[in-house]
């Protein structure tokens, strides 16, 4: 097993890594802005550098400083996370070629990933379901409307760079491409360097559904069941839940079976997550029962996904222990061949925003209490007297809970929710005390249109 570990992140999956790198026995090593000097995962940390100020680009993305405090504090791994530097290939390559140990999976799978057209048309490839769209870049405003008469309005307008939510426009009309694919593209190009467009079919109601899956050191690829993530405002998700409400046991082998064929597709290792759109028939939504036999993928998150702890209550696994193991070429905890979900798990992503608009509203931490009882798990970044800036996210914890029905875990959070004392920042706690008494929520049938119908 590695025995030092550096964790090139922040906040609660800084903290939550640091956690079970402990469990294990690695030494963990932080690192930190300026800004976040007095963050638990800091103080939590065997060690701790900082890497420089505030500015993400000065300290989270400075690669030169972190593989300087790699070497200083004689860290064996990095993890990288989620967000920052999880997906650039350039810094997994720079890692391993330093002679340490990258806990993720190989550059070349980020890479192959990283572009949804190219992720798009490998998908195909393997036999992974794919929706409308184009397979090279659209390369200007006429050869977007070409296409997007070709696939049929309404269409989806995206970054192929883009990723978590950014870069997407809906074009209901020629007018509507013209200027979306102008703010697209322009979008791309500043937030991604890559100004090139994908031209898709936009499906108005649709379910979010992602499986979790787990590349072996052995080689061979494994699925741990599917989380809904179809509670979202602005594209970016707020609630997950596993197993989805709305996948039956036909529709969940289907989908496993093809999370497991794109991971092959690229020889894929470690933890990663491929995403996909559920497209709802009709009567799903007229009080006819659930169930939906079209799905599309949407992309591939080569890292671990925020919402991972609902797979690892309903699965029974700790995934960044496995995906230590993996790193360090050992066989997972779990038989492979013997993985079955048990209960239900929902995540609540606790964030410092307005819980009407959903803005941004950093701020001192007053108070901070979080709740305890059967089922009930709290990843948090913050403790009372921290303050959240406004220089990153605005998650401060996730509230996950678990019971042995949805039922259970639903009335459970409900009580979670409500013992969660938080002053200070604003918070959306108030959005999901009023979630967790929707008849739509309730009755699983949602889809990602449910937090507009809410407001």
């Amino acid at each position: 097993m590695i025995e030092s570990l550096l964790v090139a992140n922040r906040g609660e999956i800084a903290r939550r890594i640091i956690r079970t790198a402990k469990r294990l026995g690695i030494r963990a090593i932080a690192v930190h802005s300026e800004a976040d000097a007095d963050l638990p995962f800091v103080t939590e940390a065997d060690e701790a550098v900082c890497v420089g100020p505030a500015n993400p680009a000065q300290s989270y993305r400075n690669t030169e400083a972190i593989l300087a405090a790699a070497k200083s504090t004689g860290a064996q791994a990095i993890h990288p996370g989620y967000g920052f530097l999880s997906e650039n290939a350039d810094f997994a390559r720079t890692v391993e070629s330093s002679g340490l140990i990258w806990v993720g999976p190989g550059a070349d799978a980020i890479t192959a990933m990283g572009d949804k057209i190219n992720a798009r048309n490998l998908m195909a490839a393997a036999g992974v379901p794919v929706a409308p769209g184009t397979t090279d870049p659209a390369a200007d405003v006429d050869a977007a409307v070409t296409a997007a008469t070709a696939i049929g309005y309404p269409v989806m307008v995206k970054a192929a760079a883009g990723g978590g939510g950014m870069g997407m426009g809906v074009a209901a009309d020629e007018a509507a491409l013209r200027t979306e694919y102008d703010k697209v593209r322009a979008f791309a190009e500043r937030m991604f360097g890559d100004g090139s467009v994908l031209i898709e079919r936009y499906f108005p109601r649709v379910r979010h559904v992602e499986v979790q899956i787990l590349g072996l050191a052995d080689g061979r690829v494994v699925a741990l069941g599917e989380r809904e993530c179809s509670v979202q405002r602005r594209n970016q998700k707020l609630v997950e839940e596993s197993p989805s409400p709305a996948v039956s046991p036909e529709l969940r082998a289907r989908f496993l079976a093809a999370a497991v064929r794109a991971g092959e597709a690229v020889g894929y290792r470690n933890a990663g997550t491929v995403e996909c759109l559920l497209v709802p028939r009709q009567r799903d939504f007229e009080g006819d029962g659930p169930g939906s036999e079209e799905f599309f993928f949407l992309e591939m998150n080569t890292r671990l996904q925020v919402e991972h702890p609902v797979t690892e209550l309903v699965y029974g696994v700790d995934l960044v222990e496995e995906q230590l193991r993996v790193a360090a070429g050992l066989p997972p905890t779990f038989d492979p061949d013997a993985l079955a979900p048990r209960g239900h798990a929902i995540e609540l992503r606790v964030n410092a925003e307005d819980p009407k608009r959903f803005l941004p509203g950093p701020g001192a931490i007053r108070t901070w209490v979080e709740p305890t009882g059967e089922g009930v798990r709290v990843d948090s970044g913050y403790v009372a007297g921290n303050t959240v800036t406004p220089f990153y996210d605005s998650l401060m914890a996730k509230l996950i809970i678990s019971g042995a029905t949805r039922a259970e875990a639903i009335e459970r959070a409900r009580a979670a929710v409500a013992a969660f004392e938080l002053a200070g920042p604003k918070n959306n706690l108030p959005f999901f005390a009023e979630l967790l008494e929707n008849e739509e929520f309730l009755s699983g049938d949602y889809d990602t249109g449910i937090v507009g119908r809410m407001r």
